[in-house]
């Protein structure tokens, strides 16, 4: 089911040719400072990962990954949601150093997304991940990082402005809150508008504490219970002036350790997934602490460069409604 909308009178501030060129400036000049802000280094990574692995994104836990068999091994593979897990074992195998990490371009299929005006069944992100100490493992660090980031999109959007001419203006200010302060400030609002009215006050707000139940009984969004803590994470919400929305530009957080491990998997009913090579090489302590998140690039494209569409500035395919609505608003999808 799609819900497409544009508001009044809109018209792109680029042509489809200028937008081609303005997504690519926006992502050198964006990985660039993020790489030297939280001192990464880029890496290759995998589009799809063996099913008994572990390693993929579980998400909700509710949505179906692509899953084909590869004739060679006789076994099955599934095109990943997220690089959430796969990030960590890969700082292990390659040998990082604390406070040092990765980034890499992460491109993933999720066939049950809702189509709209901000969501695709493709999706593609910075998937980045450092290790941490005992001592950094903490919300200090959390938040240290959450500025980091924003300070590397402020950074990238002034680069964006002296060369295209473009408008849109970011809060370099971090306001943070709990998904349990939004609950206990607006309880008689839904989660997402709990985020839209709190954003819309602060434009640069980063929710945390996500994943767990709230003292209502219901949670403010679904986290697998096997990558973040949900005591120490978050997403990075802007506000979206044109579609009048917070928009979430990053989920990240502090990845768990044994113990927030066996305990989220227990809430889940998920503690099965400890079979697998993953989850007994944390329980066995062969990863390390690590830290990670994955920065939407569409999201940031669409948002630096004001457009209304995620079709605007990536390559997906639409239902009938999607493309109509665009045809009479006079969108070109690429």
């Amino acid at each position: 089911m799609s819900a497409t909308f544009f508001p009044l009178g809109y018209k792109p501030f680029l042509n489809i040719y200028q937008t081609q060129e303005a997504i690519s400036l926006i992502k050198a000049e964006f990985e660039k400072r993020l790489a030297r802000n939280l001192n990464l280094k880029r890496v290759s990574s995998p589009l799809f990962v063996s099913s008994d692995s572990g390693l993929n994104d579980n998400l909700n836990g509710v949505e179906r990954p692509v899953k084909f068999d590869i004739a060679a091994t006789n076994t099955y593979a599934e095109v990943v949601h997220s690089l959430a897990k796969w990030k960590r074992f890969a700082l292990a195998q390659y040998h990082f150093s604390p406070l040092e990490g990765l980034y890499t371009d992460m491109n993933a299929i999720r066939r049950d997304e809702e189509m709209d005006n901000i969501h695709s069944i493709y999706v593609d992100q910075w998937d980045w991940e450092k290790i941490i100490t005992p001592e950094t493992r903490n919300k200090a660090y959390l938040k240290e990082t959450v500025r980091d980031i924003v300070s590397s999109i402020y950074e990238t959007n002034l680069v964006l402005k002296n060369n295209y001419g473009t408008s849109q203006e970011i809060c370099k200010e971090v306001t943070f809150v709990s998904s349990q302060q939004l609950e206990d400030m607006y309880p008689e609002l839904t989660p997402k508008e709990r985020e839209n009215v709190f954003t819309k006050k602060y434009k640069t707000v980063f929710v945390m504490q996500i994943g767990d139940l709230l003292k209502s009984g219901i949670k403010h969004d679904g986290r697998a219970p096997d990558y973040d803590d949900w005591t120490l994470n978050g997403d990075i919400l802007v506000y979206n002036d044109l579609l009048d929305i917070a928009f979430e530009l990053s989920s990240m957080g502090i990845r768990v350790n044994k113990e927030s491990l066996l305990s989220q998997l227990n809430k889940a009913s998920c503690m099965d997934r400890i079979n697998f090579p993953f989850h007994k090489a944390l329980l066995n302590d062969e990863l390390p602490l690590t830290m990670g998140g994955g920065i939407g690039q569409s999201r940031l494209c669409m948002f630096l460069l004001q457009k209304a569409h995620v079709g605007e500035v990536q390559c997906s395919i639409w239902d009938k409604n999607t493309i109509s609505e665009c045809e009479k608003a006079g969108v070109k999808l690429l």
